[in-house]
């Protein structure tokens, strides 16, 4: 079944090739894809090319980064089947957790790749990021439905969730994990779909909607051995703050200092949300689980499961975008929007 699918090139490893004077990595005009990837034109998908200019490095993915790439897939929705979004890996899970929430009634593939070695090197692993990627952007079922209508990080024969996702290897082609969420495919001799762990929308034929208003103001805190007050005050009464995550210890643990209680109590009562996360890459908060994860509950921490830091601090600039009211905010915080957190 034929399908069309639009590239979008934001920037990254795979557009970049090796300056033969420097052997520095430089950007290449990525409108000349097909010479790198020759492989392309054997698809009988119809692929169109939208490419960011300049090339934007994903240290420097900002938030009008990601509302531009929404906006460019609301303007397109109804011309393309899929898109691929290219870009660069090392902010590539936070930009597939926010576009997870932005893009409302979603029914089509947005998968994100990108690669670890430029896509002209021989060693490559782009072209087969970016083909697969392709494979899966295009799939329909038999009625002409898309196989998997979510947004994703495709990435060394892995499908994932983007909004389970995180970087965890600066070096290996498999570069991401999704720690605590099945893959949604894996791509072997064939494409294998892990069905019953995509989601797919409750009704189809809605509008996509454009969740562009995010705000910002969310810090996060690491607890660490040693901590200060003074470390601890500074971060919570940063100005215009309304929102902390807590990076805790284990299952949801933190210290049990009177003085950080405190802090954190009279922070709660001002009104900031203080969203609980581990530091751990697998496994979930349980603030029922120790006295010491009782007590956070008890003074107003909420529990932020299982989920990854990159999407908790997404949510929280979705939620906070939709309300100046934090007290609104926080029962929705505590539920499983886009498949970002497992509540038992």
């Amino acid at each position: 079944m034929r399908s069309n699918i639009l590239l979008i090139y934001t920037g990254g490893t795979i557009g970049m090739k090796e300056d033969p004077d420097t052997l520095t990595l430089v950007p290449f005009n990525f409108k000349q894809i097909l010479d790198e990837v020759p492989e392309l034109r054997k698809f009988v998908h119809k692929i169109d090319l939208y490419s960011f200019e300049p090339p934007i490095d994903s240290s420097d993915i900002e938030i009008h980064v990601w509302v531009e790439i929404a906006n460019l897939i609301k303007e397109r929705y109804h011309s393309y089947d899929g898109f691929v979004v290219l870009h660069g890996t090392d902010t590539m899970s936070f930009s597939a957790s926010a576009l997870g929430f932005m893009l409302e009634n979603l029914e089509k593939p947005v998968i994100f790749t990108g690669s670890q070695l430029p896509i002209g090197m021989l060693r490559t692993d782009g072209k087969e990021n970016l083909i697969s990627s392709i494979e899966i952007a295009a799939a329909k079922d038999e009625i002409g439905r898309a196989v998997v209508p979510e947004v994703c990080v495709y990435f060394e024969n892995m499908l994932f969730r983007g909004n389970r996702t995180s970087k965890y290897n600066a070096e290996n082609f498999s570069a991401f994990k999704s720690y605590n969420y099945p893959p949604l495919a894996q791509a072997g001799i064939h494409i294998k779909y892990n069905t019953p762990y995509i989601s797919y929308p409750k009704a189809w034929g809605e509008e996509l909607v454009i969740n562009s208003k995010l705000d910002t103001n969310v810090a996060i805190l690491k607890i660490f051995p040693g901590i200060s007050p003074s470390v601890v005050s500074s971060f919570l009464n940063i100005k215009g703050l309304r929102a902390l995550i807590l990076e805790t210890y284990g299952s949801g643990n933190a210290p049990t200092k009177r003085w950080l209680i405190d802090l954190l109590r009279e922070s709660v009562e001002r009104g900031v949300i203080i969203l609980n996360i581990t530091q751990c890459p697998a496994g979930s908060v349980d603030m029922e689980a120790y006295s010491t994860g009782i007590l956070l509950k008890k003074i107003g921490v909420l529990s932020g499961y299982d989920s990854t830091t990159e999407a908790a601090l997404t949510k929280l600039f979705f939620l906070l975008g939709q309300s100046s009211d934090n007290m609104t905010i926080k029962p929705l915080l505590l539920k499983n929007l886009k498949g970002e957190i497992t509540i038992n």
